[in-house]
């Protein structure tokens, strides 16, 4: 009985493959294909679209953002010539010698002025002692021949005296390389020393921990305002009919209909002091005089929160209109009090809502550049406000890109931590 068994399931049992079976196979594995090369060709123009306008501007944001090309493009004699200097002891000679033949031919293609800017970042002074420099040279000896190497350091401290000094020897060691964290470090208020270390800038100079730390502040305020607005909207909304609910979200909608730079405008009109919300105020005896509601924070968060609010109540809403509202009926009639059951029962199974309206609020909320720049004061510029400076005013591209790449690794971060807390809460389900 045993080996009838085994014979039952022998291979040699397995009838062989024929010729028919296997051209059957082989046109499966055609038509597969075909339908897969077909849905690659729908997606294929947003996937390129994508890539050209999305991942492409994104790694050449994070490629600025640690290039440090000028010293190592500029200097390439006098950075050979210090690659194994201890930044302790007095320059060798060759990194003279180095410096004159680079800021001679520097000078002839025009380059000497994109060096002199950089440096200058890292020591004041330094441009007019490099352009000084650069427009001295050639050395020519008392016959009008080039001087020997022996005598160039000489000459040049004779042009200025600096070159006898370490820290500028130093700086251009330390930014030989042409790739460097310069720009991101100091997009932290933090700088290398000397010897390569990281310390702290200089309290003159470390502002951008401020501006951060202002950014994600008066992006959290602007997201719980909508949060606090947008959820007994979207909860009223949700209750509706379905007709009634649609008529609705149309006012809703209203705002994405609008330019933002519009919206700006008719809160500037509204909250100025002679506007229509200080006269409703002084009208009903609220306040005596005009209150200041432009050019403060007041005013920034107030747009914000208006132009961000339908961003909180859409998902919010499409997760409330999924809720059986039988849960809150059974709650109430199992002897739960009605708002302890809203709190318990109900609240919970909008978390996916509110999570994706928080994120996307706060998203939107930290890159705001208009709204501040037309609304607010000095002290309620974002970091938006800033690459925007050192984009179009000092053409300082790797300090911008290095501020923007900080923030999209910020909000890299935030959506990190969102996808772990649903990833959570879908297990707890």
């Amino acid at each position: 009985m045993t080996s009838i068994a085994s014979a039952g399931v022998s291979p040699a049992m397995t009838p062989p493959a024929s010729p028919q079976n296997s051209q059957l196979r082989r046109e499966l594995r055609q038509a597969q294909f075909r339908k897969r090369a077909a849905a690659l060709a729908l997606i294929a123009p947003l996937a390129i679209f994508l890539l050209l306008t999305f991942l492409v501007p994104i790694a050449m944001l994070l490629k600025r953002a640690v290039e440090n090309p000028e010293v190592a493009a500029t200097l390439p004699h006098t950075v050979a010539a210090l690659s194994n200097w201890d930044r302790k002891s007095a320059p060798p000679d060759a990194a003279y010698a180095g410096l004159a033949s680079d800021l001679l031919r520097a000078r002839e293609d025009s380059s000497a002025g994109s060096l002199a800017r950089r440096l200058n970042s890292e020591i004041s002074g330094a441009r007019s002692i490099i352009m000084k420099t650069a427009r001295a040279l050639p050395l020519l000896d008392a016959d009008g021949k080039p001087l020997p190497p022996a005598q160039i350091k000489q000459a040049l401290i004779d042009i200025d005296e600096q070159w006898s000094q370490l820290p500028y020897w130093q700086a251009i060691a330390k930014n030989g390389a042409p790739y460097s964290p310069y720009y991101l470090l100091a997009a932290l208020d933090l700088k290398q020393d000397a010897f390569g270390h990281i310390e702290k800038a200089d309290p003159s100079a470390s502002v951008y921990q401020k501006i951060f730390g202002r950014t994600f502040w008066m992006g959290l305020v602007a997201t719980l305002a909508c949060l606090a607005l947008g959820y007994p909207l979207a909860y009223w909304l949700s209750t509706m009919s379905e007709r009634r609910a649609n008529l609705f979200m149309i006012l809703v909608l209203i705002p994405f209909w609008t330019s933002i730079l519009v919206r700006v405008a008719a809160w500037i009109v509204l909250l100025q002091s002679e506007g229509l919300v200080n006269k409703a105020l002084m009208a009903t005896g609220l306040t005596q005089a005009p209150l200041e509601l432009l050019f403060n924070r007041i005013g920034v968060y107030i747009a914000m929160t208006h132009i961000l609010l339908p961003f909180m109540i859409l998902p919010l809403y499409s997760v409330m209109k999924a809720i059986p509202p039988t849960y809150l009926r059974a709650a109430v009639s199992l002897g739960s009090h009605p708002f302890a059951a809203f709190w318990r029962v109900y609240v919970p199974q909008t978390y996916p809502g509110i999570g994706a309206g928080a994120l996307l609020v706060f998203i939107l909320s930290v890159g705001y550049y208009i709204t501040p720049a037309l609304l607010g004061g000095p002290n309620e510029q974002m970091v938006s406000y800033y690459i925007a400076y050192f984009t179009n005013v000092t053409i300082n591209w790797g300090m911008a890109c290095a501020l923007g790449a900080l923030l999209f690794a910020a909000t890299l971060v935030l959506y990190g931590v969102y996808r772990r807390f649903t990833k959570n809460d879908v297990a707890m389900g």
